[in-house]
């Protein structure tokens, strides 16, 4: 395979989101047999003491007989934690003031307000 098939392979679809110090690539890729299936990459930056920093890659090769299922169970997981947690991002990374509830404290069972839904998320935004 010529440089410029490959280059033509792996460009047949790709989207990117940004995700503070992650990356999610959704990637359509093709088989030898001309099928599409499709890849998920995470890429996390990671910096050392000096300044230098390397990435972290994780990958999910998704195929087409697979996506009915792969869908239904990531909704069911998805479902389930805003269910359960609501949409509010509770977390020390990401809220620089968050404290963790002590024994005694109350915990608020009021879901949060959203904006937006979670899954409402649009690709060419980003």
């Amino acid at each position: 395979m010529s440089e410029k098939e490959y280059i033509e392979q792996e460009e047949i679809f790709s989207q990117v989101l940004r995700a503070g110090r992650r990356t999610y690539f959704f990637d359509v890729r093709s088989t030898k047999a001309g099928d599409y299936y499709l890849t998920v990459t995470e890429s996390k930056k990671f910096t050392h003491d000096d300044g230098s920093f390397h990435y972290k890659k994780h990958k999910i090769y998704l195929y087409k007989e697979d996506f009915t299922e792969f869908n239904e169970m990531l909704s069911k997981a998805t479902d389930f934690i805003i269910d359960e947690k609501g949409t509010e991002v509770i977390s020390e990374r990401h809220q620089k003031d968050y404290q963790k509830p002590d024994a005694n404290d109350e915990v608020s069972t009021e879901e949060p307000k959203a904006t937006q839904n979670f899954t409402d998320v649009d690709f060419d935004d980003i």
